[in-house]
C-alpha cells in the first residue's frame, strides 16, 4: 500500500501544538503517496512572513482570516494529507468543512507531554512568557472543542509517530463513504 493513493479525500490532522501533526502528516504522506500540505508553512508563505510576525504586526483575528481563508480552499481539494495549526478548532466551520472531504482526526496530548515537545520551540507565538502556564491554560479552553472531534488519538506517551500514523491509516481505509 505504501506509496500509492488510497483513494480522493483527504485526512486533516487537528490538535493542540505538539500533538505531532507534522510528523504523524509526513510519516502518512510517505505511507500513501499523498502530498503533505502544511497550513502554517502556506499562510506564512503566502503573507511572506513568519506566524509570529503575524501575530506580532497584524495580530490573532486577522491570521484566524487567513487560516480560514485557507481551509475554504483546501476543503475542496482532495487526496492530500492537511496539518492544520492548532487553533483551526476555534472556528467550527473550519472543521465542518473540512470533514465534506475528508477524515478529520484529531491527535491529543497532555500537557506535560506538550511541554516536553514544545519547551526549545522559540516560533510559537501563543506560548510567549510562562510556556507552561500558557500550554495549561490553552489546552484548558480548547479541550472540549478538540474532544468533540469523531475521531481523536492521545499521542502521549507514545515512543514514536509510527503507531499513530498505522492508526490513522486504518481509520482511513474503514471509514470510507
Amino acid at each position: 500500500m505504501a506509496g500509492e493513493i488510497m483513494n480522493t479525500r483527504n485526512i486533516v490532522l487537528v490538535g493542540f501544538m505538539g500533538t505531532g501533526k507534522t510528523t504523524v502528516g509526513r510519516l502518512l504522506s510517505e505511507q500513501t503517496g499523498m502530498p503533505l500540505v502544511d497550513m502554517d508553512s502556506m499562510i506564512e508563505e503566502r503573507a511572506g512572513k513568519s506566524i509570529t510576525n503575524i501575530f506580532a504586526q497584524d495580530g490573532e483575528p486577522y491570521f484566524r482570516e487567513l487560516e480560514r481563508e485557507m481551509v475554504k480552499e483546501l476543503a475542496t481539494q482532495s487526496g492530500q494529507v492537511v496539518s492544520t495549526g492548532g487553533g483551526i478548532v476555534l472556528n467550527p466551520d473550519n472543521i465542518s468543512d473540512f470533514e465534506k472531504t475528508g477524515l478529520v482526526v484529531c491527535l491529543l496530548a497532555d500537557a506535560e507531554t506538550v511541554l516536553d515537545r514544545v519547551r526549545h520551540d522559540s516560533s510559537r507565538p501563543l506560548l510567549a512568557g510562562d510556556k507552561e502556564a500558557k500550554i495549561a491554560e490553552l489546552l484548558k479552553t480548547r479541550k472540549p472543542l478538540y474532544e468533540a472531534i469523531t475521531h481523536c488519538i492521545d499521542t502521549s506517551g507514545r515512543p514514536s509517530p509510527e503507531p499513530t500514523a498505522m492508526e490513522i491509516i486504518v481509520l482511513y481505509k474503514t471509514n470510507n463513504p
